[in-house]
């Protein structure tokens, strides 16, 4: 437990430090901090503080700079949230537009990118059965059919299907109103075990049409599946306290490539009721040992569906980073609920 006076000295150099990116000193702290201290009294507090595993001092320093353990402490207990700028909100609010659902993801993932200048997130868990809301054909040529798949959450999936049969475009057309009309809001699993009774009332060659469908669609919806939407991942590149490290960079990147580390954190986040924060080696996934992740999950109808969330360093204003990821959430939330 910290008293007042040690509380307010951690806040102060948290915030500058993450302001200026810079160790902190005690002309600093006695200046912003508001109290009205000796240099040798704001000193033996730090170091009270350093002890404690709040603050390190760089060697090249006589200022300090929190630990992850510090940015922990403040963000439990010392961070005040700002409102969201009503400019960011309003930028949130008509991208984040329900007339657009295949494409709410990538925007979503785009949008946290570039409020924050830092990398976004949008994870789609995987579903359990693969769900459609509606299936489209195309005629490419005479044997060859581009399948449309839009799951419920405005993905937006599609497959060529090589037939024996030529079809028309009224054919396809036909066939795509018939499952749509029936089958929409089923698992492909469902309409699979209802096929051979249900669909006798047609002609042979269209039962050989979608049967083709019902098993290109799951294959595709699967494949979808805990799909991981990544943007400004080069942001990372241009920060200061990262740009020296390639080392932790390399590491990154490869988390990014490879997804299975990062998608087992971002499910951790599924969990969370609202806002979710891992600094440092708290996610226990190596590659973020330099870095923050702050998430928030989101929902269709009320059912949590997915993550959203920001990838950064441990210096992030996170008083501005978590309600954007927070509102984020809630406004996809409601956008593919629409839907």
């Amino acid at each position: 437990m910290l008293n007042e006076r040690a509380q307010i000295l951690l806040k102060t150099l948290v915030e500058r430090y993450i302001h200026e990116g810079q160790p902190v000193g005690s002309r600093a702290l006695s200046k912003f901090s508001g109290l009205d201290l000796s240099p040798a009294t704001i000193r033996n507090v730090m170091a009270d503080l350093e002890e404690m595993g709040l603050v390190a001092s760089p060697h090249t320093s006589a200022g300090r700079v929190p630990t992850p353990k510090g940015y922990r402490l403040f963000v439990d207990t010392l961070l005040v949230v700002k409102t969201l700028d009503k400019v960011e909100l309003n930028h949130l609010e008509n991208h984040l537009h329900p007339d657009n659902p295949s494409r709410l993801i990538n925007v979503a993932s785009q949008l946290l990118s570039d409020l924050t200048r830092f990398a976004g997130v949008v994870v789609t868990p995987k579903r359990k059965g693969a769900v459609f809301r509606y299936i489209e054909f195309m005629a490419l040529s005479e044997k060859r059919i581009l399948l449309i798949i839009v799951t419920p959450e405005g993905d937006v999936q599609n497959r060529i299907i090589f037939t024996n049969t030529p079809y028309s475009q009224s054919d396809l057309i036909e066939a795509g109103n018939f499952i749509n009309q029936h089958y929409a809001g089923c698992t492909l699993d469902e309409i699979r075990g209802r096929v051979n009774t249900e669909l006798k009332q047609l002609r042979g060659e269209m039962i050989s049409l979608m049967s083709a469908a019902i098993e290109a669609g799951g294959d595709a919806i699967n494949e979808s599946s805990e799909a991981v939407v990544l943007a400004g991942e080069r942001n990372l590149l241009q920060i200061d306290d990262l740009s020296d490290n390639l080392i932790s960079l390399k590491k990154l990147f490869e988390l990014f490539e490879r997804k299975t580390k990062l998608l087992q954190l971002l499910e951790l986040s599924r969990q969370a009721h609202g806002v979710k924060i891992f600094i440092g080696g708290e996610s226990d996934v190596s590659s973020l040992e330099e870095f923050s992740v702050v998430t928030a999950p989101y929902e269709i109808e009320g059912e949590i569906v997915g993550t959203v969330g920001v990838i950064g360093p441990r210096r992030m204003a996170y008083e501005r980073v978590i309600p954007i990821v927070d509102i984020t959430a809630k406004l996809l939330s409601s956008s593919l609920s629409q839907h």
